[in-house]
């Protein structure tokens, strides 16, 4: 699971400066209004929009974008409909990876992300071929200079965390879906800073990845993540520390 919060620690970084914010705004716009349509719009009742909303406040989403991107979902504003949908992939080392997206056109995105696949050494998988490697967790990564061991699980697994495991850098938390809210806020409560905290697919498994595979694998990832339909990227990689430092 590694893999997982180191490329969230540098997604994160990387999600601070001004040059990504607007795609991340229209990300998350098409995440709010695709929750709302599906779900409604009472953050109350729908998970998925209340961790949407969470996410766009995080990256300074004016309210009012919030709030518009809600009622073009609950059909309150007129708005472009968006599609969901999932591709399976493998990339550089083996590496089974899951995309998900948004878009208005599924055979151009298909084509783009194929695209984007066959020119970093990736390639488009039959369907369910990678999604069963998967599952669906609430996740949360601390940096581990930020509290100690002890006093964390002590948190987290009062408020319904599953496990807590440790690598190198980071403490990271699972726990199901449905409790990652309440996770998140006693974490919150004791002024714990989290790098990121989100609904996710964790891998059952993982691939060790080095060398020349490192920096591929890497490079399709943050090019998958640039296109604008795509919302999340799931790998199964475990790239050793001073390796992604490198490639990264």
């Amino acid at each position: 699971m590694s893999g997982h919060s180191k490329w969230a620690s540098i997604k994160h970084k990387k999600a601070a400066s001004d040059a990504k914010r607007g795609a991340a705004f229209t990300k998350i716009t098409r995440e709010i209004t695709a929750a709302a349509k599906d779900g409604g719009g009472n953050t109350d009742t729908n998970v998925r929009l209340r961790t949407a909303i969470a996410r766009a406040k995080i990256i300074n989403m004016p309210n009012t974008n919030i709030d518009n991107a809600v009622k073009k979902g609950t059909g309150e504003l007129p708005g472009i409909s968006y599609e969901s949908v999932v591709f399976d992939a493998y990339g550089p080392g083996g590496v089974a990876l899951l995309i998900e997206g948004l878009t208005d056109n599924k055979n151009r995105t298909t084509a783009e992300i194929r695209n984007i696949l066959s020119k970093k050494n990736g390639s488009l998988a039959g369907a369910g071929s990678t999604a069963w490697m998967f599952a669906s967790k609430g996740f949360i990564s601390i940096e581990k200079n930020k509290v100690d061991e002890e006093t964390l699980m002590n948190i987290v697994l009062d408020a319904g965390a599953e496990d807590i495991k440790s690598d190198e850098s980071y403490f990271e938390i699972t726990c199901d879906p449905s409790s990652l809210e309440a996770v998140k806020n006693a974490i919150k409560e004791k002024n714990i800073a989290t790098v990121t905290a989100e609904i996710t697919k964790i891998p059952n498994s993982t691939i060790r990845i080095v060398g020349d595979d490192a920096k591929q694998l890497l490079s399709l990832m943050e090019a998958l993540e640039e296109h604008e339909d795509v919302q999340a990227v799931h790998a199964n990689f475990d790239i050793p520390d001073e390796e992604m430092e490198k490639a990264s």
